[in-house]
């Protein structure tokens, strides 16, 4: 029998799915109902335009009742699914900052905008800290790499949204900040002794807990507290250590399970259960329908089963529907996001940092800009700025010959440099690239991965971001209207 929203264990209760465009159309329609399901994450793929996006999130209200959560990454930085309203600055930007009555109001807006069409949950912070700069997911989403400024700029941020009335979430607990491998592609290990873990990791997700309406767990392993199981499933992590050693009663909702670190190892029905056994309230099924509802069926059977604590899942769904009647899913029309853009384009500039001494090529002068033609969105992040787009907004300052290039590896640097005119290189993709190491332009301007700074061999102005805000701070800093005064997550 499908379980209906008026079950008190349906499995749609427990279960959080994406749709898969920017209508709800009737058929996804019918499946809420039909299994009962009362929370969605929206993507890229599912926005549009301001109205349009309003539209959508009433449809799912509709659909899905006074308990309805409609999620989004809203972030900052490279982690915004809508291209229209003002680009907040990234995490480790607002850490570069220093400032936390500023982060407070960066994530205030963030919330805002989302508020003002009816979204509710933003699955963020990010409360990793960022002590490897070889990570390759999480980088610049971070406060930084400092304890110290992740839980204080932490603290703000959620403090921004519950004023602005959105439901935070902080990720990835218990932290990302120290892995090689992205959990998208991969099973990645965190093996640290539980002493360092407890002083490092856990401390801001710790230091937090009073303020943390919900939390996203890390599809990684943490042989300290469990050899076996990532932390997603490890019952050890998310009830032992989260929910009896520390006393957490907040939402405890998953990072998605369509993600290689579990898809790959434990399958999506599966895993589901493991998940819900382990401590979670929220399953995030993302993908098709078939993977939707093969979790949704495998929850629903071991619920009928009763291998699902009946007491356990109660509490879940009570956790659920107090988050959402604490941060109900309603547009507010008095709302404009674009009242904001003042103070995000000031959050922007108050973040660059310098690494090296850099020193701007005189304004006037001719420069050879050497940039990457066009960098593609990935799993996480939207589309970087191209080439070409760069070399027009540095023409306000300068007189540009472009050299754009597809792979860094095939830039000869010494025919470059023969040029005789100051060579400025951009980096604008989230990884940093082998083969720019030992790379000698005069300039680097380092626009998204800020470790990208420590394999030039160049002094370097770091953005933290690729964003039109960030871009512009860059520009006045280039005509000397402005220095860069951000404190940098790294040395040397």
């Amino acid at each position: 029998m499908s379980p209906t929203l008026h079950s008190p264990l349906s499995s749609g209760a427990l279960v959080m799915v994406d749709i898969p465009g920017p209508t709800l159309d009737d058929d996804t329609a019918a499946h809420l109902r039909r299994r009962g399901i009362r929370s969605v994450c929206l993507f890229r793929k599912n926005v549009e335009s301001e109205a349009q996006l309003r539209r959508l999130c009433a449809d799912l209200r509709a659909v899905m009742g006074e308990h309805a959560l409609i999620a989004l990454d809203h972030e900052g930085g490279a982690i915004l699914r809508p291209l229209f309203w003002p680009f907040a600055p990234s995490a480790m930007n607002q850490g570069a900052a220093g400032d936390e009555a500023l982060t407070e109001e960066v994530n205030a807006a963030l919330a805002r905008q989302l508020s003002s069409v009816g979204i509710n949950w933003n699955f963020a912070p990010v409360l990793d800290v960022n002590v490897n700069p070889a990570n390759p997911v999480i980088g610049e989403r971070a406060y930084g790499a400092d304890v110290g400024v992740v839980t204080r700029m932490g603290g703000a941020a959620l403090a921004g949204h519950d004023r602005a009335g959105v439901a935070a979430c902080v990720k990835h607990f218990p932290g990302h900040g120290d892995t090689s491998l992205d959990s998208h592609l991969a099973l990645p290990r965190v093996d640290k002794p539980r002493v360092a873990l407890d002083a490092g990791e856990f401390a801001p997700f710790r230091a937090l807990l009073p303020r943390t309406p919900a939390m996203m767990t890390a599809h990684i392993i943490y042989p300290a507290l469990d050899p076996d199981r990532p932390a997603t499933l490890s019952r050890a992590v998310l009830t032992g250590l989260l929910r009896e050693e520390w006393g957490y009663d907040g939402v405890i909702v998953t990072d998605s399970m369509g993600m290689k670190a579990i898809d790959d190892h434990y399958g999506r029905g599966e895993a589901g259960v493991m998940a819900l056994q382990a401590g979670t309230d929220l399953v995030m099924a993302l993908g098709r329908r078939e993977a939707q509802d093969a979790t949704l069926d495998a929850i629903q059977a071991a619920l009928d089963r009763g291998t699902l604590d009946a007491g356990q899942m109660h509490a879940s769904v009570r956790r659920l529907e107090a988050l959402a009647a604490r941060y109900p899913a309603q547009a507010d029309p008095a709302l404009n996001a674009r009242d904001d853009a003042a103070l995000l384009a000031d959050a922007w500039a108050r973040g660059l940092s310098a690494y090296r001494s850099p020193v701007a090529p005189t304004p006037g002068s001719r420069v050879l800009l050497v940039a990457q033609a066009r960098v593609p969105r990935e799993n996480v992040s939207e589309a970087s700025v191209d080439a070409q787009t760069l070399a027009a907004e540095l023409r306000g300052v300068y007189d540009v010959q472009l050299h754009a290039f597809e792979d860094p590896a095939e830039l000869d640097w010494a025919a470059l440099r023969a040029q005789g005119l100051p060579v400025i290189l951009a980096t604008t993709s989230r990884h940093r690239h082998a083969a720019l190491r030992g790379a000698r332009p005069d300039l680097h301007l380092a626009l998204y991965n800020p470790y990208a700074a420590l394999d030039v061999d160049a002094p370097a102005l770091v953005t933290y971001g690729f964003q039109p805000e960030a871009r512009r701070a860059v520009l006045t800093w280039l005509r000397g209207e402005r220095r860069a005064t951000g404190t940098l997550p790294f040395s040397g």
